[in-house]
């Protein structure tokens, strides 16, 4: 116990930090033998459908998923862990209500990603991320808001329907997509905008887009969003960035009011202040069991560590869902039985590129257009949990078939007026 702060022991002896995918599918794999999970959210983001939500096609609080709802037998702690102690087993909180201490048996760090920044001149000033529900709210807003500004500002008509993504992977592909095809659905109501020639760009350090799936399936990809009007920049890099203005690698100086950053994430800078082994990238290093390397009762998993997994010794895992969903499974069943090495073979990959059209590839196939893009939303349906969150999305997906999506742009929600004003 730490003098003069409340002490709680965690339910069932297990305290998970964080509550994200990671966190969140051990606590509810633990069932009924209980967790303690501090996040800084009551919920968990559905990251796979963050692009719909952008766009309009979900509403925003049916990709999450409250974390009471979803791990009833956890109890859950809003605040976050700022300090370790590995030596009296407890966990230093900062809630909003002040200090509190949790002590365990069994420690999981599961605290996720932040993005990937490089000090590139004026990025931070300027550039949009697009890693969570904020960012994809606020990002759907500054569009919108540009569309807005178009009109009252013909002369700078050019800029504002401008938009850079600098990242060709999943993110950035699906993000662009979605966005494009909100922006084509707005325009009809701004009748003097409609011969407006729209510019969006796709800028990526790599020799091709999303590098990750097979070669014909990026190809077609590329093709896809090219016939789009989208203008890919591969090989080519964010040189800096100003207000009004990106420049690229290539020489190009390209007038703009939306810089949108999506090169990749990094570990949520938190985990170095745990005292834990880390790897080159700033990943907690685990076993092959998911235990964190030379503890005996500390876990992690997810996008802050480095996961070695039997079938691709080659490589740790990728930050993906399917594998964060597979190395959860296997570290609940490692806190309530005898530890097992973590094994994982990944089952496919899948896109969307807008609507109707997507990229798939599962064991022996690979799929593109509406099949692929039909199969990546029924995928992602699937491991939604909670039957009431899946007839939600299903809800939205199907008025999305019969209207367009909504052009209401609530930007000034983020900063609401005084009580009189």
């Amino acid at each position: 116990m730490v003098r003069g702060m409340p002490t709680r022991q965690a339910r069932g002896g297990t305290l998970i930090l964080g509550g994200g995918f990671g966190g969140a599918y051990v606590a509810r794999h633990l069932g009924e033998r209980g967790a303690t999970i501090v996040s800084v959210e009551n919920f968990m983001l559905f990251s796979p459908m963050l692009p719909e939500a952008a766009s309009g096609t979900l509403e925003p609080r049916h990709c999450v998923v409250p974390l009471r709802m979803m791990c009833p037998h956890a109890e859950l702690l809003l605040g976050r862990a700022t300090e370790l102690n590995e030596e009296a087993q407890t966990v230093t909180i900062e809630t909003e209500i002040g200090t509190q201490v949790a002590e365990y048996e069994n420690l999981v760090v599961a605290v996720g990603s932040v993005s990937r920044t490089l000090p590139i001149p004026g990025l931070a000033e300027h550039g949009l991320g697009f890693h969570d529900l904020v960012d994809a709210i606020r990002l759907r807003n500054h569009v919108l808001r540009r569309l807005e500004t178009a009109v009252i500002d013909p002369d700078n008509t050019e800029r504002e329907l401008t938009f850079v993504f600098v990242g060709a992977g999943y993110a950035g592909v699906e993000a662009l997509g979605e966005l494009s095809d909100l922006v084509r659905d707005a325009l009809r109501h701004y009748p003097m905008l409609r011969e407006a020639p729209q510019h969006w760009v796709l800028v990526d350090a790599a020799p091709k887009i999303l590098p990750e799936i097979p070669t014909g399936l990026g190809e077609y990809a590329a093709r896809l969003l090219t016939e789009r009007g989208v203008d890919i920049r591969i090989s080519t890099t964010l040189e800096s960035a100003e207000a009004h203005a990106v420049t690229l690698s290539d020489g190009s100086r390209i007038e703009t009011h939306t810089l949108v950053w999506t090169a990749g994430v990094r570990p949520r800078p938190a985990v170095e202040q745990f005292g834990l082994p880390l790897d080159e990238r700033g990943r907690v290093r685990v076993d092959p069991f998911l235990r964190v390397e030379g503890r005996s009762n500390v876990w992690a998993l997810g996008d802050a560590a480095r996961v070695p997994n039997l079938a691709t010794p080659d490589h740790p895992d990728p930050p993906t869902s399917q594998h964060v969903l597979r190395q959860a499974r296997r570290l609940a069943r490692n806190l309530t039985g005898t530890p097992e090495p973590y094994r994982f073979r990944m089952i496919g990959q899948v896109a969307t590129l807008g609507r109707y059209k997507g990229i798939a590839e599962i064991p022996g196939f690979r799929l593109r257009g509406f099949v692929a893009w039909w199969i990546t939303r029924t995928y992602h349906l699937y491991q939604v949990p909670l039957i009431s969150r899946k007839l939600r999305i299903v809800t939205d997906w199907t008025v999305a078939l019969f209207f367009r999506r909504d052009i209401t742009e609530l930007s000034g929600l983020a900063e609401p007026h005084r009580l009189g004003e």
